[in-house]
């Protein structure tokens, strides 16, 4: 008997899934209202805002906006219609491409159109089934699919072990023996959920003693880290030794879209190989044109980078001085440990949201162990120094609530009802 495929589906939807009637459109799929900034609108409510990936504040800085709206205006939405290799390419593809890799000091960079498509099919492009990839066990959900579609070994590492690294990067070095195949390690330069760097330079250092290339999406250390914002490599004084570097226009840039760089028979290699890309429309050019005003804004304004570590520093000085766990953060993101379950969270942010003011994004199992919450805070360049203080007493407020029970008694009377 052939069973129903979405039998399945209806009986169970999931460890998140399962939530959705009472977590849609408030905790999962929630609706931020009114201009990109430090302060929303969210449920009828004026809220202090930490889920945007908006570093440097470039999202309605006014030079952006002219930028993207004369492009709209000029060239719409659909040009250039078609896929790069067809007759989606123009000039400025090229310029924008020209511009990314002379930034992060490679030889070559290639469009793509979005960062998570992009990592994906670039390590698809990249190894084959003969090839060994290694990876950190705490790389984005890109890069895990990445490695999913490759057909044959892969070893993962403990997050940011480099003596776990190297133990996997023997094993790799034995398999590829037999095999015949090449090694891939890939890390992140700035883990998007820790806050943590990528211990690149130790990483770098074993390519004395193993043959590998390194790949390294840095999406969000570009525009943050390193002398003038070049991003994760240039922070640690890595960067020449960074073989496929990544970064996306995601974070620090405001928009949508992404690059690779690295020496030209790489870079000319994906742009022949990645099918995300041949088969898939070109990059709008509102986006394009307004990257390159973004790119040339991060080159000449140091000030905005400035600004975000300003309220970086004060907002986790501020928490570790008022008790919190932030863990071993080395970049602007700040997550705050706290121990509870899914139920508990939600009544706690709930709490946060409506009588508090604050917006922060809420992680759960199955992206942390069970019993864990982050709550994950962003901050940028548009953020106060009293954004921050209103913060500080929220979480101080709620903290106090979570360890006395109050969440977990509101959270089952959630349940009930």
């Amino acid at each position: 008997m052939v069973r129903d495929l979405f039998e399945r589906i209806e009986q169970d939807k999931g460890p998140l899934g399962k939530w959705a009637d009472k977590a849609e459109g408030y905790y999962v799929f929630p609706k931020l209202e009114g201009p990109i900034s430090n302060r929303m609108s969210f449920n009828g409510k004026k809220v202090v805002t930490w889920s945007i990936n908006d570093y440097l504040g470039l999202a309605n800085h006014p030079e952006v906006l002219k930028a993207d709206g004369e492009s709209a205006k000029e060239d719409g939405l659909a040009y250039p219609m078609g896929a790069r290799m067809m007759s989606g390419h123009t000039k400025y593809h090229e310029q924008l491409e020209e511009e990314c890799a002379a930034f992060v000091a490679k030889e070559a960079a290639y469009l793509v159109n979005f960062g998570y498509q992009g990592i994906v099919s670039a390590i698809d492009a990249l190894v084959s089934k003969d090839d060994i990839i290694v990876y950190d066990m705490d790389t984005h959900a890109c890069i895990i699919d990445g490695v999913r579609l490759h057909s044959g070994k892969r070893f993962v590492y403990r997050h940011n072990d480099i003596e776990s690294c190297e133990k996997n990067l023997k094993r790799a070095t034995r398999m590829a023996e037999k095999t015949g195949g090449g090694i891939l390690l890939v890390s992140e330069g700035v883990f998007g959920m820790r806050g943590e760097q990528g211990r690149l330079k130790e990483i770098v250092a074993l390519k004395q003693k193993y043959n590998f290339r390194l790949l390294v999406d840095d999406a969000h250390g570009f525009g943050t880290l390193g002398e003038g914002g070049r991003g994760t490599g240039f922070e640690q004084g890595v960067q020449d030794e960074i073989d496929v570097y990544f970064a996306t226009f995601a974070k620090s840039m405001a928009g949508f879209g992404a690059f690779f760089a690295g020496n030209k028979d790489v870079i000319q290699y994906l742009q022949y190989n990645m099918r995300s890309q041949m088969f898939a429309k070109s990059l709008p050019m509102p986006m394009v044109k307004g990257a390159l005003k973004r790119l040339d804004m991060i080159r000449t304004m140091p000030e905005l980078k400035d600004k975000l570590w300003e309220i970086t520093n004060g907002l986790q000085s501020g928490l570790r001085n008022a008790g919190f766990d932030i863990g071993t953060t080395q970049t602007c993101i700040t997550p705050v440990y706290l121990k509870g379950e899914i139920p508990e969270a939600m009544a706690m942010v709930h709490d946060l949201r409506e009588n508090h003011g604050v917006f922060c994004s809420i992680v759960v199992y199955p992206v942390i162990p069970k019993g864990l919450i982050i709550l994950r805070l962003i901050p940028t360049a548009r953020h106060t120094m009293e954004d921050v203080n209103e913060t500080i007493v929220a979480f101080s407020a709620i903290r106090e609530k979570l360890e006395n029970g109050t969440y977990k008694k509101v959270a089952e009377e959630m349940i009930l009802e």
